[in-house]
């Protein structure tokens, strides 16, 4: 299949169209949003120039499952999966952080702990702890949401002294991510998978606080394998993950880390089909389920077929 990086449909009663990092979202005057999640990838907050095939598909359908799964602890945007790379939902107006839950010390958070900083986003953090270490509890490490560019950590005491957002708001936000990973922690353990770290989004909708966008995907989440974790840990050996981590991995090893003048390692067609390869690796392992690839003769045909049809309904 050719991957999707772009769309560019006209939709019954469109408003506008956001084109994000790896989704285009169409905004309908009758309050639903269509978001499509396209086969382009991002990393260090830059889209790289090869789309991933059957990408879009992993990231919409486990995204739509945990939206299912957790649709007991709160409201969801969530209205209809309606094509394999498309869900439509209600727009919500978003509270302008992230919230970030990490249950491990990886990733961004071991990197700045490397460099000798024992606090993150005013949690404060132990000396002693090595890299992919359970953390004693899991912590929040909000980030702003960045309109463009890079994202930043920002603690909660910011974010309530900004007025971001409502202290009462934000502690029912913090009891909201808490409770979301622990579901997806105790959906990935009976996987033989650890849930590192994640994100989620946030809005509210008619007032009431809304789970947004996407949930436990390889691209919003980093995934270790159980088996084998502890004895990584001892020897000081990197952990075999699921998550995007691998794609970053790659860039650094061709000095490209999203600064000025870098220049991204070329993406060969091995290199596309590998990614492609760990995409859907991850999609069977966190569901359970065999990957079912859509048809893909026309992919943009077929997308927009299916929203209208919904739509027309």
């Amino acid at each position: 299949m050719k991957a999707v990086v772009n769309t560019s449909f006209q939709l019954p009663g469109q408003l506008s169209k956001y084109t994000g990092k790896v989704r285009d979202v169409y905004s309908l005057d009758n309050g639903y949003l269509v978001m499509v999640a396209t086969d382009r990838i991002s990393a260090f907050d830059v889209v790289l120039p090869e789309g991933i095939p059957y990408k879009g598909q992993v990231l919409n359908q486990i995204a739509s499952k945990f939206l299912d799964l957790t649709q007991d602890i709160l409201p969801n945007w969530k209205v209809s999966e309606v094509d394999p790379m498309v869900t439509v939902g209600v727009r919500c107006e978003p509270y302008k952080v992230e919230m970030v839950v990490r249950g491990y010390l990886a990733g961004h958070a071991w990197r700045e702990y490397k460099e000798g900083k024992r606090s993150l986003c005013g949690v404060s953090l132990p000396d002693g702890l090595r890299e992919n270490e359970k953390l004693p509890h899991p912590i929040i490490t909000p980030t702003t949401k960045a309109a463009e560019g890079h994202d930043e950590d920002i603690s909660r005491e910011e974010i309530i002294a900004q007025g971001i957002v409502p202290e009462d708001e934000y502690e029912q936000l913090e009891r909201y991510t808490l409770a979301l990973f622990q579901r997806g922690t105790e959906i990935a353990a009976k996987r033989g998978l650890i849930l590192v770290d994640t994100k989620y989004e946030f809005g509210k909708k008619d007032g009431v606080i809304t789970l947004m966008d996407e949930i436990h995907t390889p691209d919003s989440s980093r995934y270790f394998y159980a088996e084998g974790y502890e004895e990584r840990l001892a020897k000081g050996e990197h952990q075999r993950q699921l998550s995007k981590e691998f794609v970053r991995e790659w860039l650094m090893a061709g000095g490209f880390q999203g600064k000025e003048g870098q220049k991204v390692p070329e993406m060969t067609p091995e290199v596309v089909a590998g990614i492609t390869d760990r995409y859907v690796e991850l999609y069977e392992h966190i569901t359970g389920e065999a990957f079912q690839p859509a048809p893909g003769d026309d992919v943009l045909a077929r997308i927009e077929s299916n929203i209208k049809a919904f739509l027309n309904k």
